[in-house]
């Protein structure tokens, strides 16, 4: 799959209009200028080769060279995808915990008031467009209210952190810079709680329709006539055979996240990997579209296989 996306990218964006190679070089510059610029990015080249020497090169942890900035895409893309990873991986995971909890709720309440209320939230969430809610949360919770810090990046103004893993929360708990880890914190929660209500609709469907499964399947009916002690009952015979389908749809959203938080970075000014991508995008920026595009397929192939094995181990029938 990942040499099919690697080829496909190679052909499609080199028929995009546009020439790269204008957007590097001086408008005064002659077409002797311009000739040599494409020599010296390879563009000169049949296609086919160009896309030898560019995976030979990915083979090696090589994407290429920058044609705006002149520097190596794997250092730059090393520097930005922490940054993506962090505010994926929190919305993701208050996406996960609000989706269950309201999942497993309005399946008890079928029918009532906690159940019409949840539908409604999903529902809700899914249908906002996320970088007009960002902009919504900035202006009430930023300009109006003054909770939320401005929304410059990932750290305040005068705030320095040592650089471990890239992780701004990490870093700053390694590092006990307990300043640091206040303003990642505050930076991170209205991007996070934007990501996390657009995503959690799907996934608090998912469990609610699998939780009325087991509520009326002849395994729960049969728990509760024995007296299982309602704790037992609600662990082991409802959340656990009910959250068996959720690994494969969070996976699914969690690679969505990855290639879908550009406008959020875009809109709190994360300095991202979506960000970077994009503006990539906008300068005809051939290795680094190339590279953004086969890392998150990359990611997409990794967090689906890890999504399968934890589907084995919740539901023990897929080992069979």
């Amino acid at each position: 799959m990942l040499i099919g996306v690697s080829i496909l990218v190679f052909a499609l964006i080199r028929v995009l209009p546009g020439d790269p190679v204008r957007t590097v070089v001086p408008e005064t510059a002659t077409q002797a200028d311009i000739e040599a610029a494409r020599e010296r990015f390879g563009l000169d080249r049949p296609i086919v080769v160009q896309y030898g020497i560019y995976m030979w090169g990915v083979l090696q942890g090589d994407f290429g060279r920058s044609f705006q900035t002149g520097g190596s895409v794997t250092t730059e893309m090393l520097q930005r995808i922490p940054a993506t990873l962090e505010l994926t991986t929190f919305a993701l995971l208050l996406a996960l915990l609000v989706a269950v909890s309201l999942g497993l709720v309005a399946a008890l309440k079928a029918g009532k008031l906690p159940d019409h209320v949840s539908r409604v939230a999903a529902l809700f969430g899914t249908s906002l467009p996320e970088f007009w809610l960002g902009i919504l949360f900035i202006f009430f919770f930023y300009y109006l209210l003054g909770w939320a810090p401005v929304p410059s990046g990932r750290l305040g103004v005068g705030i320095t952190l040592q650089q471990i893993t890239g992780f701004a929360v990490i870093d700053s708990l390694l590092t006990a810079n307990w300043a640091a880890l206040r303003s990642a914190l505050s930076h991170l929660a209205l991007p996070v709680i934007t990501l996390a209500i657009v995503i959690m609709g799907p996934m608090m469907r998912s469990v609610r329709v699998s939780a009325l499964d087991v509520l009326q399947s002849n395994a729960y009916r049969c728990a509760v006539a024995h007296g299982v002690p309602r704790r037992r009952l609600w662990r082991s015979y409802l959340a656990r055979p009910s959250l068996a389908g959720l690994p494969t749809l969070a996976a699914l959203v969690y690679g969505y996240l990855l290639g879908g938080a550009i406008m959020i970075e875009y809109v709190f000014a994360w300095q991202g990997f979506g960000q970077w991508a994009l503006r990539g995008l906008l300068f005809r920026d051939y290795p680094v579209i190339q590279a953004f595009v086969i890392v998150v397929a990359t990611f997409y192939v990794l967090i689906f296989l890890l999504a399968d094995i934890l589907h084995a181990l919740l539901d023990p029938r897929v080992r069979l």
